[in-house]
């Protein structure tokens, strides 16, 4: 991915997927401005969960707050999208999203509005960051705004910032001065266990409602999870490209009895002269 050139101050877009009001997206801003020049465009409100979802149905409204700062309401991949596309007068050189009040680990990266917003700057060709604590509190929040801007610059300043891949960083909740550093990881495994609940509401219409539960953590020694639980902020670096390689040799074997289309409506046609003629198809 290209980089601008060292004697200038990179042009950073700032969102998330907490919604413009949320104090981690105030840090995120501060720690990126140590960086560079910052503009925030965010969702309008809270879309957790909202994965890589785009606004298809219906149109979109962007307020101007300031100078710098404008609000969405939509996904915050419409945000990256719109901002990118439309908003800016000059094309960011990164895009940073977060910071997350919750992880970001495991499974959870193919749910998050976060990772989605970060994953979407890679799409457009941008060098782009997810940031998330591990905690719904922001008690340490304001704490990590020296930490996060170190961390972020060491990654923006390489020169050799890889194609198709952004990082996913999860800070652990805990005081910004007893993080013990950083930690490239991989993607644990999270189990949620009671996480849907199926009810009637007082006219006796069932509803149910996902989320809650409790979650445990699995994985190697050197994933996220484990990293975050000893007090390191996980680094983990995420590709686009959700091929399994290793399988590839393997699926050829299974001969999968799939015809070509071409194959396809030759059997369609002969079948049809076959009626035609009142005759019984061989085979």
């Amino acid at each position: 991915m290209s980089q601008p050139p060292p004697n200038r101050r990179p042009n950073i877009l700032c969102t998330n997927d907490d919604g413009i009001h949320a104090p981690g997206l105030g840090v995120l801003a501060e720690a990126a401005r140590r960086i560079g020049s910052v503009v925030v465009v965010a969702p309008d409100r809270e879309q957790s969960a909202t994965s890589h979802s785009l606004t298809v149905n219906r149109p979109l409204r962007v307020t101007r707050r300031d100078e710098d700062t404008h609000v969405v309401d939509g996904t915050p991949t419409d945000c990256v999208l719109i901002a990118v596309n439309s908003l800016l007068d000059i094309r960011p050189d990164f895009v940073f999203s977060g910071v997350n009040h919750g992880p970001n680990m495991g499974e959870d990266v193919l749910y998050s509005g976060t990772v989605a917003a970060a994953m979407e700057g890679t799409i457009l060709g941008i060098p782009s960051v997810a940031v998330s604590l591990s905690s719904r509190s922001s008690d340490n929040l304001e704490g990590f705004v020296e930490i996060l801007a170190r961390l972020l610059r060491g990654l923006v300043e390489r020169t050799d910032f890889p194609d198709e891949t952004f990082f996913n960083i999860n800070l652990p909740d805990i005081p910004a001065e007893e993080i013990k550093g950083a930690r490239i990881t991989t993607l644990g495994r999270r189990v949620y266990s009671d996480s849907l609940t199926r009810r009637e509401d007082p006219s006796g219409r069932e509803y149910f409602w996902i989320g809650g539960g409790v979650s445990s953590w699995s994985g190697r020694d050197d994933s996220d999870f484990r990293a975050v639980r000893a007090g390191f902020a996980s680094v983990t670096p995420l590709h686009l490209d959700l091929t399994n390689y290793r399988l590839m040799k393997e699926v050829e074997g299974w001969s999968l009895p799939i015809c070509t289309r071409r194959t396809s409506d030759l059997v369609v046609a002969w079948s049809s002269i076959c009626a035609w003629l009142s005759v019984r198809c061989p085979g």
